[in-house]
């Protein structure tokens, strides 16, 4: 019997659990190492700060659900992955040992990158986690008691654009609805060379969309941003040029900010002086197969995997990790490790196709990227108030199937198949 351990609980670490328990069945051991005792619906929390959604609302009790899996659910931190031993160091001195080990970490991030940054000590929120989330809901009471300036954005070499522009729309949508919009100016401040750019050079259509959206709304945006440092109620942005040179500073007052933070891989793995198995920012280096080239038998899924820029930018950028990508990355590695414990060489690659619904509170933009680092066989993206109806219904779905223990019921797998998105090229 062979012990397949997945280091994390999140998007991409429970799906995994539940697909390679689904696979090996009883002839293999499955454990998931988690520092927390919940799953968190991590699209969601942007809902959170308005009281669209509480908390509560977006966690679910591991342990149950796994014990009901046959899934061993190991509630403790990780201190450090020792992949030359084949072990998980925990935070409480004890060590998990492993055949497989499968790192879905999620990423750390990186507010200490720029001064006054994050809500721990910082002058702005964070929708990045659930937690987090929770803090800006309390901030986001205070700014209705004294309402004024809004800054929201991602600051530079972030990746993961799209809660950004959410959370900007879904606040906006809030302020019409409490009749305060007309006291309160908008800006979104962003790292992208332009709107829409996502991390990914666009999607169809996105740029128009998205700038669009943002005219509609009367706000107004700082593209190629470098956010130099924040103090309370201040911003302080160097704008560059499309060659990296300095092109204009502005001073942005704010009452209430949500800026996006850039990410590196988490203290347990970047720190574990493996050499060969993170790149500089501790991101989990992987081949085609999702394996780390140099421990063979170590994989990796989720945002915590590396990979490079889809384009250089003025501003650093990094290439997001969306949802459905990363559940393809889920079904290669639980096919790929299927192979390996039967005496096989790894043959699964992940399409790491995009298929995302963004919320722009009453509307929305949903894309299609197959696969979503260019170049693409298929592009697409369309807007509407169908999208905003979608997401809340894809949120529902999701939760239920980490409820069930479910990865990819047969029916989403035929329904996306009929649209040209499958999991594996």
């Amino acid at each position: 019997m062979a012990r397949i351990v997945v280091l994390g609980a999140g998007i991409g670490g429970v799906p995994m659990a539940y697909e390679m328990k689904e696979i090996v069945g009883k002839a293999h051991e499955v454990v998931v190492i988690s520092d927390t005792p919940t799953f968190h619906f991590v699209p969601s929390n942007p809902w959170i700060p308005p009281k669209w959604r509480k908390p509560e609302d977006l966690k679910i009790e591991l342990a149950p659900v796994m014990a009901k899996k046959g899934i061993n659910f190991v509630q403790k931190s990780a201190s450090k992955v020792d992949p030359a031993n084949n072990k998980v160091d925990l935070a409480d001195g004890t060590s998990v040992e492993y055949d497989f080990l499968v790192i879905a970490t999620g990423p750390r991030l990186a507010f200490d990158e720029v001064p006054g940054l994050g809500p721990h000590g910082g002058h702005t929120s964070s929708v990045c986690h659930v937690d987090h989330a929770a803090l800006a809901s309390d901030d986001w009471d205070r700014f209705m008691d004294d309402p004024g300036p809004i800054v929201i954005g991602a600051v530079q070499g972030a990746s993961c654009f799209g809660p950004a522009y959410e959370y900007l729309m879904i606040i906006e949508t809030e302020l019409r609805k409490r009749k305060i919009r007309d006291k309160v100016p908008m800006t979104f401040v962003t790292s992208e060379p332009y709107i829409g750019h996502l991390g990914l050079g666009g999607v169809g259509d996105t740029k128009g969309l998205l700038e669009s959206a943002l005219r509609d709304k009367t706000i107004k945006w700082i593209t190629n941003a470098k956010v130099d440092k924040i103090e309370q109620g201040m911003m302080y942005v160097t704008e560059v040029d499309d060659d990296g040179n300095e092109k204009k500073k502005h001073e942005v007052p704010f009452k209430h900010s949500m800026m996006l933070p850039a990410f590196t891989g988490v203290d347990a793995v970047r720190h574990c002086g493996a050499e060969g198995l993170t790149n500089p920012r501790g991101f989990v280096i992987v081949d085609e197969y999702q394996r780390n080239p140099t421990y063979k038998n170590v994989y990796s899924v989720g945002v915590c995997v590396a990979l490079p820029p889809v384009e250089k930018t003025p501003v650093p950028t990094g290439t997001p990790k969306t949802g459905y990508m990363i559940e393809s990355m889920v079904t290669a590695t639980a096919h790929n490790i299927r192979d390996e414990l039967a005496g096989k060489q790894p043959t699964d690659k992940p399409s790491l196709s995009a298929l995302c619904l963004a919320d722009l509170g009453d509307s929305g933009v949903a894309f299609l990227a197959v696969p979503q680092i260019p170049p693409r066989n298929t592009t697409w993206s369309a807007h509407g108030k169908w999208v905003h109806l979608a997401k809340i219904a894809f949120e529902k779905y999701f939760m239920r199937k980490v409820r069930k223990g479910i990865s990819e019921p047969f029916y989403e797998r035929m329904m996306l198949k009929f649209m040209g998105v499958v999991r594996l090229k």
